[in-house]
């Protein structure tokens, strides 16, 4: 195959691409959660909610709803089921870490958290409008939604 011609097939395949960018960046999700769950030392996400004065049931509340965010709407994500719903349940969290958490450390530090939260909120917002690509159960189940025509209505 030579490289026009893999140009060409790959261009054909645009949605294809933006599918397996989805089920990365699902899978990626999925394992920040199956890691918040089975770690029992939580402690410096704990540490830093306590420090912004949260109580101890706001705590548990905030640790529980980004362990269950990451894990199953990760795991949605991933799949390609109810895609923007999955988005949207974890774009709260990635502005928090973009807005709050990580605003202190700046672009260009060591860890890069600031610049890989916000990819990962791009990306989040991306498919809470795009949605999912043809190779998702959301496509299977739904099946194809065809544009909507942007000519006005004549009966109006």
């Amino acid at each position: 195959m030579q490289k026009h011609d893999f140009i060409a097939w790959a261009e054909s395949r645009r949605e294809l691409w933006l599918d397996c960018v989805r089920l990365y960046l699902g899978l990626g999700l999925f394992a920040r959660g199956l890691l918040l769950i089975t770690n029992t030392s939580t402690g410096y996400f704990v540490d830093m909610l306590q420090r912004s004065g949260h109580n101890w049931l706001m705590t548990g509340m905030m640790l529980h709803y980004v362990m269950l965010a990451h894990f199953v709407g990760g795991a949605l994500l991933a799949v390609g089921f109810l895609t923007r719903i999955a988005a949207l349940v974890q774009i709260p969290i990635l502005a928090g870490a973009v807005f709050i958490v990580h605003r202190s450390d700046g672009l260009f530090a060591m860890g890069q958290s600031l610049e890989f939260s916000a990819l990962v909120l791009f990306l989040l917002v991306v498919f809470l409008v795009s949605g999912a690509g043809p190779f998702s159960v959301d496509h299977a189940v739904f099946g194809h939604r065809p544009a909507r025509a942007t000519e006005p209505n004549p009966q109006i």
